[in-house]
């Protein structure tokens, strides 16, 4: 984590402008979340070519990622760097909005994600900087986040609807720019940085653990079809007649009760490695379940109402999942482990969800891809489930006798 170093004295009043940052910054976020499929749509574009266009994303945040952490630690001013991002970021959705061939929209497609993709990662260290890295404070920030998270994406349907073709342009800049002067108006912050960049050795002793690679190639099998409903669920309320109200109303029950489900999860779950794996296994079956309801959904109604068990899927999956990869490695290289989990389940999932389920869903229709979705599902469930079997019987520790020179 950096060590941030503020000479500046900050007030508790000073700081209101870092909750309303994030509040718009995660705003901006759904809104191209939930909605750009749907105006990917609107232009003539069929589910293949919007796939691949929601799928370079995760490629280009691979460059994107350590550029940008390059240039904040040369800058040593996290909130500059911020503002660098966010103009960058405006100024390329116009371009996206205003191009009239595939080719053009791609490019620029690939300009809005290296300045997107780092956009969150920025903002969260900005906040720690600011707070001094105490916990319950950060806590309360990310809670505007996820207030703007969900509660801009139930508004900006109807709004982007009373616009017109070009709402979700105009809805985005409006609240990029918020967020913007709420960046300026907090103080400089100057920062120097501790932790180390990756090294390769790290993450080639992590790939040496055969647990888990297993449990990352099984994890990859329930994160994809999860992708690919995060990808294409809007079109597919769209194509059963939905409208944006409807889209926005199964992303704010999507994530009403994540923050509540993180807590119990925190609670109550014992930090042992038989244990979570069992619970990562029931997790995933849940996935399972969820995508044979969406295979029979008929209407936009059932659909949202399915979206509440994100809150559990999503939510336990990825939690235990970092827990596991935690006790999965040894400490020195826990951190590249979380780096990877995060790189192939977020990430490399991502990139074939995007390509896999826009051919399957321009194919063969919602129905088989979200089928398709569920026997990968059980396929990573029996995988979790082999694994949970083997650790229970002859136990587990992690090797630490591999060395890299």
């Amino acid at each position: 984590m950096e060590r941030l170093q503020n000479n500046t004295k900050k007030s508790s009043s000073s700081l209101l402008p870092l909750g309303l940052l994030n509040f718009f910054i995660y705003g901006t976020m759904v809104i191209f979340a939930a909605f750009f499929q749907l105006y990917l749509q609107d232009i003539g574009l069929d589910k293949l070519e919007i796939g691949s266009l929601m799928a370079i994303g995760p490629i280009v945040s691979l460059l994107a990622h350590p550029f940008w952490r390059y240039w904040s630690d040369r800058e040593g001013n996290l909130r500059n760097t911020l503002l660098i991002i966010m103009i960058g970021l405006l100024i390329t959705i116009q371009f996206v909005f205003k191009v009239n061939t595939f080719h053009m929209l791609y490019f620029s497609m690939i300009l809005l994600y290296f300045f997107q993709s780092p956009l969150l990662s920025q903002t969260n260290s900005l906040i720690l900087g600011y707070v001094e890295g105490a916990e319950q404070k950060f806590k309360m920030y990310r809670l505007w986040g996820s207030l703007g998270w969900t509660f801009v994406a139930l508004a900006a349907g109807p709004i982007i609807d009373s616009v017109g073709h070009y709402g979700i342009s105009l809805l985005f800049s409006v609240m990029l720019i918020i967020a913007i002067g709420s960046t300026l108006l907090l103080p400089s912050i100057k920062h120097t940085t501790s932790t180390p960049w990756l090294k390769t050795t790290d993450i080639r002793r992590t790939l040496h653990n055969r647990y888990f690679i297993a449990f990352i190639i099984f994890g990859m099998f329930v994160s994809i079809p999860n992708a690919i409903n995060s990808t294409f669920m809007p079109l597919f309320i769209s194509d059963l007649g939905g409208s944006r109200l409807h889209v926005g109303g199964a992303i704010f029950l999507s994530t009403l009760f994540e923050a509540g489900a993180f807590t119990l999860l925190h609670r109550f779950l014992k930090q042992k490695i038989t244990y979570l794996m069992g619970c990562i296994t029931l997790v995933s079956l849940l996935f399972a379940f969820r995508w044979s309801l969406m295979s029979v959904a008929t209407t936009p109604m059932q659909i949202i109402l399915i979206q509440v068990l994100h809150s559990v899927t999503f939510g336990g999956f990825f939690y235990v999942g970092t827990r596991l990869t935690a006790l999965f490695l040894p400490r020195p290289i826990r951190s590249s482990g979380q780096a990877v989990f995060a790189f192939a389940l977020s990430g490399l999932a991502g990139v074939f969800a995007g390509f896999i389920g826009g051919w399957i869903f321009q194919n063969f229709g919602a129905v088989i891809m979200y089928k398709t979705g569920m026997i990968l599902t059980l396929c990573g469930v029996g995988g979790f489930g082999a694994m949970w079997y083997r650790i229970y019987k002859n136990g587990y520790s992690p090797n630490i006798t591999h060395k890299e020179p």
